[in-house]
């Protein structure tokens, strides 16, 4: 089963600003933990539709680090999820209403001795998400958006 979603209540300045085509997939989400399973879901059944299923490891990863970036920048508020295509290929875009620029945290060589995985921290040893996008996407950026917040988005090569 294809999922079909259009999402209706975004304004009519906020579509100006994005790339939209007929079939484009544009979600309006919490920014939640559940967020990345959501987008990867979806995403799967867009890529099929678009014969596009061999770059859907690399697509579903470029989804989860975007909205997980969005989702530490702004938990419990908003974001916005794109995945659309066109002659150029398959964009993936994520906003949320930070206006900070995404910051690569400096890549630190992790061992089992600097490792922690202590129970309050077992999840904060990330910091990889934007190197793995660039070394995945064919161009990657973001830009702010004129009514506030910002888009973070990657491009994929089918």
């Amino acid at each position: 089963m294809i999922l079909e979603i259009r999402i209706v209540n975004l304004s009519r300045k906020d579509r100006a600003n994005m790339i939209i085509t007929p079939d484009c997939l544009l979600l309006s989400m919490l920014a939640s933990k559940a967020a990345p399973g959501l987008a990867r879901t979806l995403t799967m059944a867009r890529l099929h539709k678009w014969d596009c299923v061999h770059i859907s490891d690399d697509a579903f990863l470029i989804a989860s680090e975007l909205i997980t970036n969005a989702v530490v920048a702004t938990p419990g508020e908003e974001i916005r999820y794109q995945c659309s295509r066109d002659v150029a290929g398959v964009l993936i875009a994520v906003w949320d209403a930070s206006t900070a620029s995404p910051q690569p945290r400096p890549l630190a060589e992790l061992t089992l001795d600097t490792l922690d995985i202590s129970e309050e921290h077992w999840d904060d040893n990330g910091g990889r998400g934007l190197p793995i996008v660039t070394a995945l996407a064919t161009e990657c950026g973001y830009s702010p958006d004129p009514t506030g917040g910002k888009w973070v988005w990657a491009r994929l090569k089918p």
